[in-house]
């Protein structure tokens, strides 16, 4: 039996008894195909798992909730299912779950285990093919329950898709309350759904641009607490925090490199004109990357750190470049009508996110790496911010709702556009890597 120990967390495949668990071969079970441009949800049945009083429900309904949130699956009301499941060990009566379409099925349970720890299992059954697709088991302590439902849930996803999910994740936003003309604005921090939301400052300096390590659990911000914008870096369990950099001027926009050894950012000096850097981590030193009269910022590298995004006015108005990673031939991508901003590469490395203001409207969209094939996925009154899902499936930004900014999620065919419930007004959306 195959095993992994990660921080609080085991995962081990889980043998069935009758048939191999994750080593059957594919070609007579269902799967999603998420690269045809239409997708129709998958009908799939989810049953709450057994034992654990409440909490086998609410496991259940997480993971209900992530796969439907996705806009690839369909979970079927639990009304209509006719086999109540009572051992998720045995074999589903399948003729009962194909009545009602339910194309997928995942049965478990969940128990506490004489250490105090918690056990929670998942059976994955493909109804049509009458087979058990996949089966693991989890042994988590209390603060990582909701963490088990993610991970089953992000399971569920790659074995009916091939692809990676996204749910086991973290995002780090700005969390804003009080009077819109005196806004706190604290660094927060939440599970992909909007649960667990944790503070990581304490409002008394307006915080703006968190993001994400790639490899680590830390973060790079801005703060205004000594009244000009600086760059921190946050180690967001311990709390510890250091200053990036005492640079002249002001500082805007940080993102790590790929490797999370390098920040790159545009520091905007006395004439007016803003150019990005790049800083070793290690070494403390900087390299300038461009040196334009223009304002150059918003930097994100590509997923293997070869070449770098960003926008400059240089000719004339906002517009989208590309450059290798050491600052050299700088390209305009972007050639459409209206102002981009915000560019982020995406993980997959065959995107590139944006904002772009044209008509009075603001637009979330993206485009080939080379500024073909640009599509827009959202528009709004005022919208912001892109940030990439680690599978490079979907998108999360921030968008003026009645009095202050909401955070919404939208995928790339951007018909399945979600909001994300925060308790205060949310802005700046970073998402983290899966979870470790």
């Amino acid at each position: 039996m195959k095993s992994i120990l990660k921080p609080l967390l085991m995962v081990a495949a889980m043998a069935t008894g009758m048939t191999a668990v994750s080593t059957l071969p594919a070609l007579a079970l269902v799967e999603l195909n998420v690269n045809k441009g239409n997708v129709e949800p998958l009908p799939i049945a989810i049953t709450d798992f057994q034992g654990g009083d409440a909490l086998g429900a609410q496991i259940s309904q997480i993971i209900t909730a992530d796969l439907k949130r996705s806009g690839l699956f369909a979970p079927i009301d639990k009304s209509a299912f006719i086999e109540k499941i009572t051992n998720p060990d045995a074999a589903p009566r399948f003729d009962d779950w194909k009545v009602i379409n339910a194309q997928a099925l995942v049965t478990g349970s969940v128990s506490k285990e004489a250490d105090g720890r918690i056990r929670a299992q998942y059976r994955l059954w493909d109804t049509f093919a009458g087979q058990q697709m996949s089966g693991e088991q989890f042994f988590a302590n209390d603060a990582n329950q909701r963490r088990v439902a993610h991970i089953i849930a992000d399971a569920i996803y790659e074995r009916l898709t091939g692809e990676k999910g996204y749910f086991d994740t973290r995002v780090v936003f700005i969390d804003e309350s009080g009077a819109k003309n005196a806004r706190k604005k604290r660094l927060a921090i939440m599970d992909q759904d909007g649960a667990n939301v944790r503070y990581l400052s304490d409002g008394r300096s307006i915080v703006l641009t968190p993001r994400f390590s790639p490899n680590r659990q830390e973060i790079t911000y801005m703060s205004y607490e000594s009244g000009q914008p600086r760059v921190y870096l946050l180690q967001i369990e311990t709390g510890q925090r250091e200053l990036v950099g005492n640079f002249p001027g002001m500082t805007f926009a940080p993102r790590f490199s790929p490797d999370g050894q390098k920040v790159i950012m545009s520091l905007l000096r006395d004439d007016g004109n803003s150019n990005i850097f790049a800083m070793d981590l290690r070494s403390r030193s900087t390299t300038r990357l461009t040196n334009s009269t223009a304002i150059d910022t918003s930097p994100s590298y590509s997923p293997d750190g070869s070449k770098v995004v960003f926008t400059s006015d240089r000719g004339g108005r906002a517009q989208i470049y590309v450059m290798g990673a050491d600052g050299s031939g700088q390209t305009r991508i972007s050639f459409g009508d209206g102002v981009y901003s915000t560019p982020v590469w995406s993980p997959r490395g065959d995107l590139i996110a944006f904002t772009k203001q044209t008509g009075g409207e603001f637009q979330i969209g993206v485009m080939k790496t080379d500024g073909s094939g640009e599509r827009i996925l959202s528009s709004g009154f005022q919208q912001e911010g892109p940030t990439w899902a680690p599978n490079g499936r979907v998108l999360m930004f921030f968008r003026d709702s009645a009095g202050g900014p909401k955070l919404v999620s939208v995928d790339l065919t951007g018909r399945n556009e979600q909001s994300i419930p925060t308790a205060n007004f949310a802005s700046d959306p970073a998402w983290s890597p899966l979870l470790e």
